[in-house]
């Protein structure tokens, strides 16, 4: 596209509307193909189901204290979802179509994401070692105090957040995968190994679509990647808290995943050197002054980031969840 032509956001989102829809079946699986949490889990009309419980139980016992912490975290992060579709519903070129292209996607990517909450939800219901009141109430508060990532109703800096948050999901679901099958639970390590695929294809997708625009509004796609790095990307969860608590329960949930390695703060650098590279920010051409000094902070930042992260000290004393029992 000739680049003295000045698109604004909306007409880049209207211009790439039909192109998503069409390109969604790469990124998405249909509701006939997908898997659903009652596949993954005991069925309660099986005559083997109370064996099935008990096997379930029987597993968890091994979890670490820590590692059931992450894992309650990311399904509150997960269960939250209806506050993301509202979110995302609003911005600025898809809000005006209801039944348009990227309104689709919206909708077909919350049905996939809103199985997570559901199989991982139904799985800590049934290992016998959570709190399932005070690990609901946590989700509830999530929902209702929403958050603010600091986007702005903006396309651009949302599929950058969504891009990052995408990929920090899979490692996080893969993580605990790994680290469950290692202390024998079959059982989740299935669970979290289907889910963190899920969110590998969802990442893929968010890449892609900046991937376009990047193609049609150059200059200001690089100054929102910039904004949304300044501002540092969130977690979701970062307004986690626990029913009656006062104290700074996503610190302590951030904590716990730094000691189990599930996520750190290196996987956050590693994820921008990925987009930096996936997007080719090296190479971009028909930038403006202001979007080269967008690009030369971009192109900076890991190098400081891992030398933050270096000097980090995480505590190693387990602190205590109210969603856990024992």
């Amino acid at each position: 596209m000739n680049q003295d032509i000045q698109l604004s956001r909306q007409e880049v989102m209207l211009f790439l509307e039909k192109e998503v829809e069409q390109s969604a079946g790469q990124y998405l699986s249909s509701v006939e193909s997908n898997w659903q949490p009652g596949d993954l889990l005991p069925q309660s009309d099986a005559p083997d189901f109370f064996d099935e419980i008990r096997n379930i139980q029987e597993q968890a016992e091994n979890l670490n204290y820590d590692l059931l912490a992450v894992l309650i975290g990311d399904t509150i992060t997960e269960e939250a979802l209806p506050t993301y579709e509202t979110w995302l519903g609003g911005l600025k070129g898809v809000r005006e179509n209801s039944q348009g292209g990227w309104m689709k996607w919206i909708r077909s990517w919350t049905a996939e994401e809103n199985r997570h909450g559901d199989v991982l939800n139904r799985y800590l219901y049934l290992c016998g070692r959570i709190n399932m009141s005070k690990f609901e109430a946590s989700t509830q508060y999530l929902i209702s105090d929403g958050f603010n990532l600091q986007t702005d109703n903006d396309p651009y800096r949302t599929f950058v957040y969504t891009s990052f948050q995408e990929m920090a999901t899979n490692i996080s679901h893969r993580r605990v995968a790994t680290l469950a099958k290692k202390s024998g639970n079959t059982i989740l390590s299935k669970i979290c190994g289907i889910v963190a695929a899920d969110e590998a294809r969802h990442a893929n997708a968010y890449k892609f679509f900046i991937n376009r625009i990047f193609g049609l509004d150059v200059n200001e796609m690089i100054l929102a990647f910039e904004d949304m790095m300044r501002k540092k990307i969130v977690m979701p969860a970062q307004a986690l808290r626990e029913l009656g608590e006062q104290v700074n329960t996503f610190a302590n949930f951030s904590d716990a995943a730094q000691r189990l390695g599930v996520y750190t703060a290196t996987d956050y650098t590693d994820i921008l050197s990925h987009l930096l590279e996936y997007w080719d920010i090296g190479n971009l051409r028909n930038l403006k002054e202001n979007g080269e000094r967008a690009r030369d902070y971009l192109m900076r930042l890991p190098e400081r980031l891992n030398k933050i992260a270096e000097r980090m000290i995480i505590p190693e004393r387990e602190l205590k969840f109210n969603w856990i029992i024992g």
